[in-house]
């Protein structure tokens, strides 16, 4: 149940809908889609690469591997975050030189988690190319950083929360925007 100061901006029919049509632009960008890996950024960005993955499939007919990035380490306020923070597994079963790497993720805000990917992503070797696939761009950069493929863009301020729950992750599907004052999660 949601609460006051909760707008739901997706719903499970929505995010279905924008991963399709990212998926069709993938394919129409790389056309043969050879040496082309998708590499989700733990936790939501991996369950969106699967997704994405499974809807390429279906178009080209094309399994793209897919990994999943932990950036716990490569975060530039890791001091801030906790004395001890938990880290989760990279797992990338693939070598990314000179690979088309589409890097996945739920939320593009201030630009600092994709750039601590591309710091995870590089120390793993040189690919061809990195472009950046997301659900939602809520704006409010702090670093020079744009995704390639964008879900929907949300108008946010500063202050409000964007929650994406998806289906394999949260026991729900969809991303609500919180208004200042009302707890949540914010990317």
């Amino acid at each position: 149940m949601m609460q006051t100061g909760q707008k739901v901006i997706m719903d499970k029919e929505d995010i279905d809908r924008v991963l399709t049509r990212i998926a069709h632009e993938i394919v129409e960008r790389n056309r043969n889609c050879e040496d082309l890996y998708l590499i989700g950024i733990r936790k939501r960005g991996v369950t969106l690469a699967q997704r994405i993955s499974q809807k390429i499939k279906g178009i080209k007919g094309l399994e793209i591997p897919i990994g999943a990035l932990d950036i716990t380490l490569y975060r530039d306020d890791l001091s801030e975050i906790d004395a001890q923070p938990i880290l989760k597994k990279t797992e990338i079963p693939f070598s990314v030189k000179d690979k088309k790497i589409i890097l996945v993720d739920d939320v593009l805000y201030t630009g600092r988690t994709i750039r601590a990917a591309l710091d995870g992503i590089i120390d793993l070797g040189r690919p061809q190319f990195i472009q950046l696939a997301i659900l939602l761009d809520r704006g409010h950069r702090e670093l020079p950083i744009r995704a390639d493929y964008i879900g929907k863009n949300i108008p946010t301020s500063r202050r409000e929360l964007v929650e994406v729950s998806l289906l394999e992750d949260d026991d729900t599907e969809q991303v609500v925007l919180i208004e200042e004052g009302i707890h949540g999660v914010n990317k």
